[in-house]
């Protein structure tokens, strides 16, 4: 177990390594209606992602909505979990290692790299308090939600904050909050979509779906509908796409009101009356498979365009631990933690980033 820094025996070496948190919104530990009901409960109590007032929200989570989803939703659950464990777990930890391999040459000691989850476990306070226990005194938080957005890069910003708040040696610390634009991370989704056309030949369209939120966080201030339009732009102009052969939309939406639009099961289900009877669907806002994906699209939204009358539906999985992803990813930690360097002696013990500013 992690030992909180300031606590007797916590080592006061002057070692000043930089770690880095990857933070993703996290899956049940199982596929069981009790894994399953907890997970749902902690995501749905955040205000972050209901801004409704706790005393009326919570009534009705609790007593209509925990009891009766998670039923709904094990079936689901028990596919992805076929194998044993939740994909975005395995995935996540496959980019974590792979991550510290690609920063490793960058620093000089190993970089620790750990995964937090704002849901679920491994829970962002072992995996801040697993970064201190192996010498990082500079942390570096990089959600893995490309676009910013309240409801999930605000959330990481929350929990953070409460776990350093607990701290009484509290590390330097340093937020990536948007990448949206990144060249490395447009660079990778290009390549995983040109590798996939290449391989299984192209389709008469290319759908990106997002992730979406209730409108009204986005007409408060949010940025989130203007970062997934500036990500999809940049992508079709990357990919050579003209106008009409790729459209944006958002799925994933949970109970009434007014959500961003396009929905994209409306969209496919409309697309082969309008002649479009192939699509690709690429999820760019999802840094790692999960059930809003391998589920929603790859199989309920693929039957949903079939019976439309289409005829062939493509997920181009997302970038997952693929080596485009992981430079990218590597890339922007090293532009993160320019600055955080030292002596020659410090660098040596420490393991400070070794990086050139480019200019």
């Amino acid at each position: 177990m992690p030992t909180f820094p300031g606590t007797p025996g916590f080592p006061h070496d002057g070692s000043e390594r930089v770690g880095v948190l990857l933070v993703n919104s996290g899956s049940p530990d199982s596929a069981s209606v009790r894994d399953i009901r907890r997970f749902l409960g902690e995501l749905l109590s955040d205000p972050r992602v209901v801004e409704m007032p706790r005393w009326l929200w919570l009534p009705i989570l609790r007593g209509l909505i925990l009891p009766i989803r998670p039923l709904r939703s094990a079936r689901k659950y028990r596919e992805m979990f076929a194998a044993g464990r939740s994909p975005l777990l395995s995935l996540s930890e496959s980019l974590r290692e792979a991550l510290e391999r690609e920063l490793t040459p960058q620093f000089a000691a190993a970089a620790p790299v750990a995964i937090g989850m704002l849901y679920s476990s491994p829970s962002i306070e072992n995996a801040i308090l697993g970064l201190i226990d192996r010498g990082a005194r500079r942390l570096l938080v990089v959600p893995l939600f490309p676009q910013y957005c309240g409801v999930t890069t605000g959330a990481v910003y929350d929990k953070v904050a409460a776990v350093l708040g607990k701290l009484r040696w509290v590390p330097e610390v340093r937020f990536i909050a948007d990448y949206h634009d990144d060249d490395g991370y447009i660079e990778a989704l290009r390549a995983s979509i040109a590798a996939h056309w290449a391989a299984n030949g192209r389709t008469g369209h290319l759908l990106l779906s997002w992730h979406g939120i209730p409108s009204a966080y986005c007409d408060k201030g949010d940025p989130y509908h203007k970062r997934c339009h500036a990500t999809a732009q940049r992508l079709a102009d990357a990919l050579r796409l003209h106008d009409g052969e790729w459209s944006v939309a958002f799925q994933s939406r949970f109970g009434g009101g007014r959500w961003l639009r396009p929905y994209t099961d409306e969209v496919l289900e409309s697309l082969p009356a309008r002649g479009v009877h192939t699509v690709t669907v690429a999820c760019p806002g999802f840094a790692i498979d999960c059930l809003e994906t391998l589920e929603e699209i790859a199989v309920e939204d693929r039957a949903r365009f079939l019976r439309a009358g289409g005829t062939r539906l493509d997920y181009v999985p997302a970038l997952n631990a693929c080596s485009g992803h992981v430079q990218a990813l590597g890339s922007l930690i090293a532009r993160h933690t320019l600055g955080w360097t030292g002596t020659a002696a410090t660098r040596q013990a420490g393991g400070f980033p070794r990086v050139v500013a480019s200019t």
